[in-house]
């Protein structure tokens, strides 16, 4: 199938409320352009140079994403186009953001990424941590940046109970943060092999990758 036959075939099992945003990190720009001529305008990436590459070369109606962990010393390559940043897990980070942001006189939106997978491998804060971030005064006073949701990723495993269970739980880290922050209104959570599930327990942001442009090729 082809990348435009891919991409239909998943936006006709998508709610109407649920964003795609496709994957397209280690993909060519021919790629992305295919994605791009059927009708898709929102790509993910996880390597702020590669991302940065594309965005200088491809359409400028791109809204791009950053998905992967962010390196502090690298935001500033991005902050003059990214659209929303995914994986914001430590205050520090948002400082940064919000600090590169400024110089261009932007509001970057971000997203907090909450750890809810029984991997250590993966990024992401705590709720103490959440609390931390949101009570803090210079939280408050940071004109740069507008928190918008919530991002998570599950374990890497076959039992559909266990990403169930940690879906759920941010779910419902998510209901509780809006009644701090009423106008949040994303919910990141699922990809490739647990969007279904994601969607399910109500995510309304999807990153898939492999189930549009196949496979990667990491070398």
């Amino acid at each position: 199938m082809s990348i435009k036959d891919n991409l239909t075939a998943i936006k006709k099992k998508l709610p109407e409320h649920v964003t795609l945003v496709a994957v397209s990190k280690t993909k060519p720009n021919e790629n992305l352009l295919e994605a791009y001529e059927a009708g898709q305008r929102i790509f993910g990436e996880n390597k702020i140079q590669e991302m940065t590459q594309k965005w200088e070369t491809l359409p400028k109606d791109i809204e791009w994403h950053m998905i992967g962990h962010v390196q502090r010393n690298k935001v500033k390559y991005m902050a003059e186009y990214v659209s929303l940043v995914h994986g914001v897990d430590s205050f520090r980070l948002l400082k940064e953001i919000d600090k590169q942001a400024k110089k261009y006189d932007r509001v970057i939106s971000c997203l907090l990424q909450m750890h809810i997978a029984e991997e250590e491998t993966k990024f992401g804060l705590d709720e103490t941590e959440l609390e931390d971030i949101l009570s803090a005064d210079e939280f408050k006073s940071m004109e740069n940046i507008k928190v918008v949701g919530l991002m998570g990723m599950a374990t890497f495993t076959e039992s559909e109970e266990q990403v169930k269970k940690e879906f759920a739980y941010l779910k419902s880290v998510f209901d509780e943060l809006k009644e701090k922050l009423p106008n949040i209104n994303i919910l990141s959570m699922g990809m490739s092999g647990d969007y279904p599930i994601a969607i399910e327990e109500g995510s309304t942001m999807v990153r898939i990758g492999s189930s549009i442009f196949g496979a990667r090729n990491y070398l």
